[in-house]
């Protein structure tokens, strides 16, 4: 035990901030080895196309130019792995490092330039001559298995990815006894990741170790560390990732990409560091996307609004190739039901290839998809019969006292689906308490010559994937302890997390604390910061190995000092025995004495080194969050300008090891989640031109268009992890878009608007407005 203050649930402030606020962040940008060499890539101007001769004669002369090659010339013909294969899919394409025979999208490397410089290298780019021969291009995925649409991949049947499908009861009996079947479709825009910090890779050969050393801007350092390892035949322990300090991952940094086989092949070849970091048109091009998604839905409901059964088709875009195997859409299937009871089930995705960026999880990873369409079914439930969303949402939520709740149907692992623990109703009820005087306002914003709307959107959300992340905690003979995990951060305040969890255990100031993170040769398993695991996963290692190292010493200390190991308190960086403040040993003593001395045997008859423990705790199953969204905006009728003026969040991320991170976290996301539901949009033209890669044509949410989030906690915890924690990442941003197309089409409800998509972007809910007038006129 101890007699410290909790540190657990208390808002210290982020021991990461200092260091990165001042400039001293460390990048891969900031990297600089000696020797480096500077890489950049000839990208295809066509979205289709074979690829004839490439004529890299003229680069290869211009100044400063050390070499130009070709996927043969590199050695990089073989395809890229499926990060995630699954027997779903057959005959996945995947890209190669850069690309041979045919692109299939703008953007698409077909050679590589190496030089001095970063300016020389573009340039040298500029001059490589690649004679295309255009082919058709697949652009609308509504389209995309139409028997007159060509083909994405020439060597397939289709453009059919593949097709799955979550069923369970009698969808048919359902429907035939339904007072009401309710057709629902949406749409969901294709949307960027748009980090503040680009993709980078710096690769070195380290002649004298033997190694590859790759710095990476990546989420997942083991996984491309045994990519590399498999495509290039080496040895795992051959290869070293690091990723250092990443502004901003978001999912797509989950995933690896052309320049990252190629530049470690250049560097092999060369026997130099070869650095590349993506410009930001090359973001905009090449780095994996989101959706396009369409859902068209069924829903048999009673008289009074229970839902009876949904079914439907949804078509989802995925681009080009299937780097990232189908998690997405596959995880975005199987939350469709979202919050709700809902009695039969029966639905398909149907994933298809179009010439466009392969996608990915961005924020959400396909949740936002799926409460996005349900609760679009569930304002439509409440329209058709004339009763109150929130009511609506009530008569359908899963019951507190049903917790654990299984839903019958199967999750990655092939287990059913349990959601873990919650109270939906009292989630919705907190937020709709904070929503007080909404008429009122309501009437002020009329007579501003506004129409307000207020909108709902209640989602879950499954985190803490496993199987796990591993932690290693140890206590230095100076006192301080040091933790090393896998876990890569991307800005989430990972190290003040684990420091406090650290300190709570041994009665330490967090900021003797120090994290190595993200380094492979420093800890040798891991898998990935992705899915709002960290806390959960991570978070319960490092909690469990502290907790470890913290027994260890009060049986040391209780040794030494002839006392009872349950007698012992740690406090203040020392073990006492309670009541006996002058019978002490420090934590520094300890870790000493268990760094070993020549002919001696450890204390305490320990059989390994080390003050310190290494622990990999395994999640059996995800701990579900939730919460409940309430948006209000004003329209100008004149415009269709959407303003965001007022939101509330009522959520549970389980118990809070630091509210003011998860009130961080809930901000971010949230303004995520409103640019992705009024500005945020990647558009094509139908020769699979992208039109916005810049931020000019992409536009993301400013801070002055963000309104102040009301934040309204409740912390029941998972049952799942020792820590009780669920993840709080990505909550703020899967129902954003929903609960603010909610609130437009309230605020429309006079011209009898019903929002079927996102984005909202002024053209479109004005057109949407003109349309309303035009059928009353006419009617």
């Amino acid at each position: 035990m101890s007699r410290h203050s909790s540190y657990i649930g208390r808002p210290l402030r982020r021991v990461e901030d200092q260091r990165l606020i001042t400039g001293r962040g460390n990048y891969v940008d900031d990297i600089a080895r000696r020797g480096t060499l500077h890489a950049a890539f000839v990208r295809s101007p066509l979205a289709h196309a074979t690829v004839g001769e490439i004529d890299v004669s003229l680069a290869a002369d211009m100044p400063g130019v050390v070499a130009v090659w070709t996927a043969a010339d590199l050695g990089v013909m073989a395809p890229m792995p499926n990060l995630f294969p699954t027997p779903f899919l057959e005959d996945s394409k995947q890209g190669s490092p850069l690309a041979h025979g045919a692109v299939h999208y703008v953007g698409e490397p077909v050679a590589m330039v190496v030089a001095d410089s970063r300016r020389q290298a573009v340039d040298a780019a500029a001059a490589v001559f690649v004679d295309y021969d255009p082919l058709p291009v697949v652009v609308d995925h509504l389209t995309a298995l139409d028997d007159t649409t060509p083909l994405v991949h020439l060597d397939s049947g289709s453009n059919l990815v593949t097709t799955l499908r979550a069923a369970y009861g009698n969808v048919d009996e359902a429907f035939a006894g339904a007072a009401h079947v309710i057709p629902v479709e949406v749409h969901q825009h294709r949307g960027a990741c748009a980090s503040i910090e680009t993709r980078g890779v710096l690769a070195e050969w380290d002649e004298t170790l033997g190694q590859l050393l790759v710095w990476s801007s990546t989420q997942s350092p083991f996984l491309l560390r045994r990519s590399l390892a498999g495509y290039f035949e080496l040895p795992l322990d051959v290869v070293r990732v690091i990723a250092p300090d990443v502004g901003g991952g978001f999912g797509p940094k989950a995933a690896l990409y052309c320049e990252d086989y190629a530049v470690p092949a250049a560097a092999r070849r060369l026997g130099r560091p070869v650095k590349w970091v993506e410009g930001r048109r090359e973001h905009f091009l090449t780095m994996c996307q989101q959706r396009d998604q369409t859902n068209r839905f069924e829903v048999a409901v009673d008289d009074d609004g229970g839902i009876r059964g949904l079914r439907g088709r949804t078509i989802h875009d995925n681009g080009a190739y299937v780097p990232y195997g189908v998690i997405l859409p596959a995880t975005g299937l199987m939350l469709t039901p979202g919050p709700y009871m809902v009695g039969a089930l029966d639905v398909v995705i149907d994933v298809v290839y179009t010439n466009k960026p392969p996608t990915n999880p961005i924020r959400g990873a396909g949740r936002p998809y799926a409460i996005f369409a349900i609760e679009r079914v569930v304002d439509a439930i409440a329209r058709k019969l004339g009763l109150g969303r929130a009511e609506v949402r009530r008569r359908n939520f899963i019951p507190a006292d049903a917790f654990p709740y299984e839903v019958p149907i199967r999750a990655r692992d092939g287990r059913y689906l349990t959601y873990d623990s919650g109270d939906y109703h009292q989630a919705l009820d907190n937020a709709l308490a904070a929503a007080t005087g909404f008429a009122e306002r309501r009437e002020e914003s009329r007579r501003g010559g506004k129409l307000r709307g207020l909108g709902i959107a209640s989602y879950v959300e499954d985190t803490g994937l496993g199987p796990f992340e591993g932690a290693r905690v140890e206590v230095l003979p100076s006192g301080d302890v040091v933790v090393t995990t896998g876990a890569a951060s991307q800005g989430q305040g990972h190290a003040t997390v684990f420091s406090q969890l650290v300190a709570e255990e041994l009665g330490i100031d967090p900021q003797r604390v120090r994290v190595i993170s993200a380094d492979t040769g420093r800890y040798g398993y891991g898998v990935s910061t992705a899915a709002s695991r960290t806390a959960v996963t991570a978070g319960s290692s490092v909690h469990l190995a502290a907790a470890e190292v913290a027994t260890l010493a009060r049986h040391l200390a209780a040794e030494r000092m002839e006392a009872a190991p349950e007698d012992m308190v740690l406090d203040g960086g020392a073990v006492q025995v309670a009541g006996q403040p002058d019978a002490a040993v420090t934590l520094a003593e300890l870790a000493t004495a268990m760094q070993g001395v020549p002919a001696a045997h450890l204390p305490g008859g320990s059989t390994a080194p080390g003050l310190a423990a290494d622990v990999a705790f395994q999640m059996q199953r995800p701990a579900f969050a939730y919460g409940t969204h309430v948006a209000e905006v004003e329209v100008d009728p004149d415009t269709g300008h959407v303003a965001v003026v007022r939101y509330v969040v009522a959520h549970d991320c389980g118990v809070m090891l630091n509210p003011m991170i998860v009130e961080g976290q809930i901000d971010g996301g949230v303004a995520h989640g409103l640019g992705n539901a009024l500005s945020e949009r990647v558009v094509f033209s139908e020769d699979g031109q992208p039109l916005a890669t810049t931020f000019m044509d992409y536009r993301i949410m400013s801070a002055a268009e963000i309104p102040p989030f009301i934040k309204l906690h409740t912390e029941i915890p998972s049952p799942f992890n020792p820590l009780g924690v669920k993840g709080a990442g990505e909550g703020g941003t899967i129902p954003a878009a929903a609960a603010v197309v909610s609130a437009v089409e309230d605020a429309l409800s006079e011209y009898g608007v019903v929002v079927d998509r996102h984005p909202l972007q002024p053209e479109t809910v004005y057109a949407m407005m003109q349309q309303a007038r035009t059928e009353s006129t006419d009617g």
